[in-house]
């Protein structure tokens, strides 16, 4: 029976490509589903036979870990740089457009509270 391995909703393409490659390096079959036209499907990388699915997984877990300590020591030299971006970069960058944003979520929010606040009266 098929068993779902590797969820990629949210994923980055250099990520799944990764995944990808290390499975096949592995000798590890496997098949793939998209999100479909609509993108309500469930993307995902899925194993034609569970019995491989511990040494998988497992697989995943390494790369994942390594991944992950990759990333921060990119952000950390990025930071000692002076390069990464904070809050106040973006909004020095595109002010309109950060004000824009912040505009629409308080729009939101006021539409989503003003029923509740208006009970007691």
């Amino acid at each position: 029976m098929a068993v779902r391995l590797f969820p990629l909703r949210g994923v980055p393409d250099d990520e799944a490509d990764d995944i990808r490659a290390l499975l096949t390096d592995n000798s590890i079959e496997f098949y793939e589903t998209s999100a479909g036209n609509w993108g309500i499907s469930m993307p995902a990388i899925w194993l034609r036979d569970d019995s491989q699915l511990q040494h998988a997984k497992a697989l995943i877990a390494d790369y994942q870990a390594e991944r992950a300590a990759q990333q921060r020591d990119i952000y950390a030299q990025l930071k000692r740089e002076g390069k990464h971006r904070t809050f106040w970069v973006l909004f020095w960058e595109e002010p309109l457009k950060v004000i824009a944003y912040i505009g629409i979520v308080l729009v939101i929010l006021y539409f989503s509270t003003r029923p509740f606040l208006s009970l007691g009266q």
